[in-house]
């Protein structure tokens, strides 16, 4: 990454460092709200959008990015905008593979894929991790493993949950996976964050814990 690329702002605020951000909503009306203007801002510069969306939101997701002026055939043709469902990413083949959807963030983020200077802005709905589908328990030990190299590109990662639909222990684990939170709306950075060694280990020290009880 290069010091050209521009400051980019979320919620209120200036991301700062590792952009890797938890976005807990309590609807679909507040993370628009929330999220729109970082998403309409990308466009204006000439970023990247790679969205990620449960399949059956698509058509609302695109028309709200029509109704704030994005012209989404032309954005999709021109590689600008990217919006994936669940089935194109996270769920392929039925399962979740957390190692391939890795290297699925990483080719997203290459710096080949966009303008010299701008960035990616990822934003992904982390719902269907409540499907009944192999693998999907994995999810807080993929949202660490993310951190072991996202510290290393400039471009925001943002993993959105709706607070209504999750346990509270998997949002207080999750909340622990990531350097900085969204809440209220408003974007600060997360005192809970743990390291991705540090996490890693507990998660297997966890599983050891159920093997051996």
């Amino acid at each position: 990454m290069t010091a050209a690329i521009e400051q980019v702002r979320l919620g209120g605020s200036v991301l700062s460092h590792s952009c890797h951000v938890c976005a807990f909503f309590h609807s679909k009306e507040e993370e628009y709200r929330v999220l729109m203007p970082f998403i309409k801002d990308g466009f204006d510069k000439g970023d990247r959008a790679f969205h990620v969306v449960d399949p059956e939101h698509r058509p609302d997701h695109l028309r709200r990015l029509e109704q704030e002026g994005i012209d989404v055939a032309a954005s999709e043709a021109a590689g600008q905008l990217e919006v994936r469902r669940w089935q194109d990413a996270y769920l392929q083949g039925g399962h979740f593979d957390q190692h391939r959807m890795i290297a699925t963030i990483k080719e997203a983020l290459d710096p080949t894929g966009k303008p010299p200077g701008r960035v990616t802005r990822l934003i992904a709905n982390m719902e269907w991790a409540l499907e009944d589908l192999p693998g999907v328990h994995d999810i807080v030990e993929y949202e660490t493993r993310l951190n072991q190299f996202l510290p290393a590109y400039h471009d925001p990662v943002v993993c959105t949950y709706d607070l209504s639909r999750f346990d509270a222990s998997v949002v207080v684990d999750v909340m622990r996976t990531h350097p900085m939170v969204i809440i209220g709306g408003a974007l600060q950075q997360n005192p809970f964050y743990v390291p991705p060694d540090e996490m890693l280990k507990e998660l297997e020290e966890r599983k050891a814990g159920k093997v051996v009880g």
